[in-house]
């Protein structure tokens, strides 16, 4: 009588998470890859070390916390913890396996994985709309990021100046009528493109007004003002630097808060408030 296989395991479903849990797994993930790329190879005795053996555990435990265990992602990734070299054959009088070649291909290929596993993430962060991410989400979720958007109204002399600064830097500058519109309104445009650590604000005299009766004078255009707030409320304000050229009234709201004239050092302050903010800054090229 034959023997009857095993059953197959039950392909489980996916595992619900919120927003703040996909963020930590985002950040987790990122955090084995960096902890793969500070692998010394020279630890390897025999192919092994307990530092291969933690990472291996490490990257297990990880990546059973946000996709499960035998879950169809959770099936796709069980190849990143697998890094040590086992060879299939061997004969006694074979010269021993380069291990420290073989270990180096299994790391990049966990590495590859795991990149996957956190666009996989990054995807189902995206779909749950941003309306159910916090504000803390939102920065964590930017942090690190090279992604600079510029705040600007009508003084391309400003815009254009602080744009190269920041390229300057090395920085991404996202200014948003140079960005595909995809068929989305303003509003949606800025929503689409404000996966940024921080958002830098020209406050220039473009406008001029006054309250019914008073002086005219001059006024940053509304569209600065709405994204102004935007920004504050996305990011929170310790991810929103503003740059003040000329006269120009601030508004009451605002009141209180730091900005930068940039009559000064703006350059210097604006680099201090981007390194605040988790950019790497190489001041050689602040200063040069």
């Amino acid at each position: 009588m034959a023997r009857k296989s095993p059953p197959s395991p039950v392909v489980q479903p996916k595992v619900p998470l919120t927003a703040n849990q996909l963020q930590k797994g985002i950040d987790r993930l990122e955090q084995r890859i960096s902890d793969l790329d500070a692998f010394d190879l020279n630890t390897l005795k025999s192919g092994t070390s307990p530092e291969l053996q933690a990472l291996e555990r490490s990257i297990e435990d990880t990546l059973e916390r946000y996709f499960g265990v035998n879950t169809t992602a959770a099936i796709r990734y069980k190849a990143a913890q697998e890094l040590h070299y086992h060879q299939m054959v061997w004969v006694s009088g074979m010269p021993e396996p380069n291990y420290k070649a073989h270990t180096k291909t299994n790391i990049e290929a966990a590495k590859a994985l795991l990149g996957q596993a956190i666009n996989a993430l990054k995807a189902d962060l995206e779909d749950l709309g941003p309306s159910l991410l916090t504000p803390a989400t939102k920065a964590s979720s930017s942090a690190g990021s090279s992604r600079v958007f510029l705040v600007h109204g009508h003084d391309e002399a400003v815009r254009e100046a602080v744009a190269r600064f920041l390229e300057k830097l090395g920085l991404q500058v996202i200014i948003l009528h140079e960005q595909a519109n995809g068929g989305r309104t303003i509003i949606e445009k800025i929503e689409h493109n404000s996966d940024v650590g921080m958002a830098v604000v020209l406050l220039t005299p473009d406008d001029v007004g006054c309250k019914a009766g008073g002086q005219v004078e001059p006024r940053v255009r509304q569209n600065v003002l709405l994204e102004l707030g935007y920004f504050i409320g996305a990011l929170g304000r310790d991810k929103v630097c503003a740059l003040r050229s000329g006269k120009v009234e601030i508004p009451t709201d605002f009141a209180g808060v730091v900005w930068t004239e940039m009559s000064g050092e703006w350059k210097t302050a604006l680099a201090r408030e981007l390194k605040q903010a988790g950019y790497a800054i190489d001041w050689n090229k602040v200063m040069g």
